[in-house]
């Protein structure tokens, strides 16, 4: 049986039941005044304009449902529709377009759209742990994409085109990528600081604004590109293929699919494929 032939996917009431058992995993508890008891659940009608998973609160008489609060508010969208969609954007390795959620969710691009980028907010990590905690090793490296609105076109080089720096923990799997207007030591200095442990061991290449960088952490191991050194021929340990390999996934799935991100929405992006490639790590999930 196919994972899409779950219940929750097809029938609405399965569909709060089962968002339902994830976001109350206790029960209940009024979104307005907090209340955990004397609450009521109303039993849908949509003749009535009952909507589905209404409940009502004994102590504050306020209604609500597992949708507020969360990405689902203020959506008119079957609970089963969004969850489809999450389910896709999740599974797939290299991202879904709005077009193909649209086709498939049998639904406007307009909506499709706005689901896709809804489902990117709630995959921003919120987690606070700095990256490298324990001695971890964790990379930093820069790539460019597209064209950057805000640079003139050059003939050489690429500051013409957006920057991204990602950092990636080996231990955890955890990936953060941030959109840069420029790089210099002191852009990357601050995002780097501010997101590794003193503890954590910094893995880069060569360039020069790492080599002061390095000093603030426990090490500082590096590869030297230009010569054609990708892994230390003293230590295999000291490399930056892990937050390669998280690039070609990321420009394989823009470049392919998304074809096209403007700089103001490119950090939703990253925050997808951030969020996917951490769980593919954390699963075991193969690359091929």
């Amino acid at each position: 049986m196919s994972v899409l032939s779950k219940p929750y996917f097809h029938d609405e009431a399965a569909a709060f039941a089962f968002v339902e058992g994830i976001i109350w995993p206790q029960g209940p508890h009024c979104y307005h005044c907090g209340a955990t008891d004397r609450l009521t659940k109303v039993a849908p009608n949509p003749e009535k304009r009952i909507r589905f998973g209404l409940h009502r609160c004994g102590h504050c008489k306020g209604q609500f449902t597992v949708r507020m609060g969360t990405i689902f508010e203020e959506s008119k969208l079957p609970m089963t529709k969004w969850l489809q969609a999450i389910y896709l954007m999740c599974s797939s390795k290299k991202g879904v377009s709005a077009l193909q959620l649209s086709r498939t969710l049998e639904v406007t691009y307009k909506t499709a759209w706005f689901l896709a980028h809804r489902i990117r907010e709630a995959m921003r990590c919120g987690e606070l742990a700095p990256f490298g905690g324990g001695g971890g090793m964790v990379e930093a490296d820069e790539t460019f994409i597209g064209i950057d609105p805000d640079e003139p076109r050059a003939k050489a080089g690429a500051n013409h085109k957006m920057k991204v720096l990602t950092l990636v923990d080996r231990s955890t799997g955890r990936a953060h990528s941030t959109v840069l207007d420029f790089i210099s030591a002191k852009a990357i200095g601050e995002i780097v600081v501010a997101n590794l442990s003193h503890e954590a061991i910094l893995m880069t290449d060569e360039a020069r604004h790492y080599v002061k960088l390095g000093e603030k952490f426990a090490g500082h191991g590096h590869t030297n590109h230009s010569a054609g050194e990708y892994v230390s021929r003293f230590n295999p340990q000291v490399h930056t293929n892990t937050v390669e390999g998280y690039f070609s996934i990321f420009k394989r799935g823009m470049k392919g699919v998304y074809q096209h991100a403007s700089k103001k929405h490119l950090h939703r992006y990253l925050a997808e494929f951030d969020f996917r490639y951490c769980n593919r790590i954390a699963l075991g999930v193969d690359d091929q």
